[in-house]
């Protein structure tokens, strides 16, 4: 597959979502721009066209070459029945091929990080039921004085306040912050990562964000993956380094690192 100037579609939205230029499905002269400049910082022939080596140095796969390799790549996901919930792995298969997982350290390590978050896969939308202690422990700038008094144990309201006015959610009056609240095993959050996740699925979920945990729990995270450029972490290998550099890129730290070492270190030997 080639990109250049005038291209249009989805493949567009996942460069333009690579480069971090806004997303537009159309391949203009700011993307060509942008594109090489990226080239040009990465040793490459700046001439602003995604070819097979620019596809490889950005290590992204764009839906043709996706379809094309995934094909190739069968996954022995009967090994993981009674350790992954069955619904869970029948999201696996859809995702592999749109996302680019061609293989089981991309899955391994996709999978753990999952089910750690989700708390194995039990939790599909994030719990905001937090006592007033649990605010200023967890949200403290968001309630001075005695203010968590009156938004504890009241979801709603505590989303509203703590996502509104960022990650393109409107004020809290708006309530948008809880219409776009933590959503699928790796949380999609914020309506402008909703935007973002609708361009690359056939419904509407910024207008029903709660498909978002019900039907696409796994694809939103792969998004996440994809959108935060994991997959070539992921391919560094099975050791525990590894899975503490995709550990603090999925948490911005390195919590529960003991909990994802142990569940990768048990998929990834199902899986191999």
């Amino acid at each position: 597959m080639v990109l250049k100037l005038g291209s249009k579609g989805i493949e567009v939205d996942k460069l333009q979502l690579f480069l971090g230029i806004p997303q537009t499905g159309n391949f203009d002269k700011s993307v060509e721009k942008a594109l090489k400049s990226w080239q040009k910082s990465n040793g490459l022939k700046s001439d602003g066209i995604v070819g097979p080596n620019t596809l490889k140095k950005m290590g992204i796969l764009l839906a043709e070459d996706i379809k094309n390799v995934a094909s190739d790549v069968t996954f022995k996901l009967d090994n993981l029945k009674g350790y992954i919930p069955d619904n869970v792995i029948s999201q696996i298969p859809e995702t592999a091929k749109n996302f680019g997982i061609t293989n089981v350290l991309r899955l391994s390590h996709f999978l753990s990080q999952c089910a750690h978050e989700s708390g194995g896969f039990k939790s599909v939308s994030e719990n905001l039921n937090y006592s007033a202690e649990g605010l200023k422990k967890t949200f403290g700038k968001y309630f001075p004085g005695n203010l968590n008094e009156s938004y504890a144990k009241n979801p709603e309201k505590i989303a509203s306040r703590v996502y509104g006015g960022r990650m393109g959610n409107g004020d809290e009056s708006t309530k948008e912050g809880w219409k776009y609240r933590g959503r699928g095993y790796i949380q999609l959050t914020g309506k402008s990562n909703y935007e973002a996740f609708d361009k690359i699925v056939e419904d509407d979920i910024v207008n029903n964000p709660d498909l978002v945990a019900t039907k696409y729990p796994m694809m939103s995270a792969a998004f996440f993956f994809d959108k935060n450029k994991l997959w070539s972490i992921c391919d560094k290998g099975a050791d525990d380094a590894t899975v503490t550099s995709v550990t603090k890129r999925v948490n911005g730290g390195t919590l529960g690192l003991d909990d994802r070492i142990k569940k990768f270190k048990k998929i990834y030997d199902l899986l191999k």
